[in-house]
């Protein structure tokens, strides 16, 4: 199967990445041509569009991650939203998707919106990504000013915190300092990979309850 980029058609192979230098016009174009589909994955930054097509493990990695962050909320009782598929734009500037992204300070004030502006609107507090095909970049969020981005790169999380003008990784997250969160989602990974996605998240919950 070979990748094809048209203004009638765009189909890729599991796994591939296509990079192509395009207009905004043109990127909004190929969004309107996949339709409610959310395949290929579309990203618009610098005078390029970005085009992945995901695995299946990428999508099961992303579900995974972001139990893990309900499983935490939840046990403490506090109130967030979270949204995937979603698309973030600011015109003429950047488009990007992000696999799972989670308003948790910021809840209210997206709460009951079917649309978000994203130049005047908050941006999702955390930004869960999966990088399996070497597409994804916590630099895509800086535009949006979003304070925290998870991304998992070869099962492993890397914790980015927003400083300035720049992400900087760090050893925890701003919304789960007590937890260590490598020790969570490598444990929750190796069960979920040995048995089911399911077993994992009871298997957390469980330790959650306990301590």
């Amino acid at each position: 199967m070979f990748a094809l980029v048209s203004q009638e058609k765009t189909q890729l192979p599991p796994g591939s990445v296509v990079r192509l230098p395009a207009t905004w016009q043109e990127y909004q174009c190929l969004c309107d041509q996949r339709g409610d589909g959310s395949i290929p994955r579309l990203k618009y930054r610098n005078g390029e569009v970005l085009l992945m097509s995901p695995l299946p493990v990428h999508g099961r990695d992303a579900n995974l991650l972001a139990d893990i962050v309900k499983a935490l909320l939840d046990r403490d009782g506090r109130e967030y939203d979270a949204f995937t598929p979603v698309t973030m734009t600011l015109p003429e500037e950047s488009g990007i998707e992000p696999d799972y992204c989670f308003y948790i300070d910021n809840w209210q004030a997206v709460s009951g919106k079917k649309r978000i502006d994203w130049r005047q609107d908050p941006p999702p507090d955390l930004i869960i990504e999966i990088d399996v095909t070497s597409y994804s970049d916590v630099q895509d969020y800086l535009p949006y000013r979003v304070p925290e981005v998870w991304l998992l790169r070869k099962q492993q999380l890397l914790i980015y915190l927003l400083q300035d003008t720049d992400y900087i990784l760090q050893d925890k997250s701003i919304y789960f300092p007590k937890i260590q969160l490598e020790e969570v989602i490598a444990r929750c990974i190796k069960t979920a990979y040995e048995r089911n996605t399911s077993a994992a998240i009871r298997e957390l919950k469980q330790l959650l309850n306990n301590n």
